[in-house]
């Protein structure tokens, strides 16, 4: 089951680090657009498009940054067995069940290996003990 927690994080990973990539790409798309209508256009009305094309891929850019960073964050928590990652990620697994179809593949696939019982056993960890002096 290991091999399984651990696919599950590599693709975690390299989903969250593509939504990080395409908010990024947005962020600079927009910028761009920004500022050749201000540099192009002196007009009143490219005025008030340079603002308002900054600040819509400056939300997106948020909104992407937002969906994409707790996969990633709790990808590298599986990879690293991390005990929160697999409440963490059966949470986030749920919620990508709406994302058709792409997500709802990994959300069955998350619900299915984080839940059997063998799972649980991985992260589990003893509870703290200093090292013997």
């Amino acid at each position: 089951m290991e091999s399984h927690v651990k696919l599950l994080g590599i693709l975690h990973v390299v989903l969250g680090c593509l939504g990080v990539l395409g908010a990024v790409i947005v962020l600079v798309i927009f910028g761009g657009l920004a500022s050749i209508a201000g540099m192009t256009d002196q007009s009143p009305d490219a005025a008030v498009a340079v603002p308002i094309l900054g600040g819509l891929g400056g939300i997106i850019f948020i909104i992407v940054l937002v969906v994409s960073l707790p996969g990633l964050i709790g990808g590298i928590g599986l990879l690293r067995l991390a005990p929160w990652s697999r409440v963490f990620m059966i949470v986030i697994s749920a919620l990508e069940l709406i994302h058709i179809p792409l997500g709802t593949a990994l959300g069955i696939y998350g619900l299915w290996v984080l839940t059997k019982p063998e799972t649980q056993g991985l992260f589990a960890r003893p509870a703290y003990q200093p090292a013997p002096r």
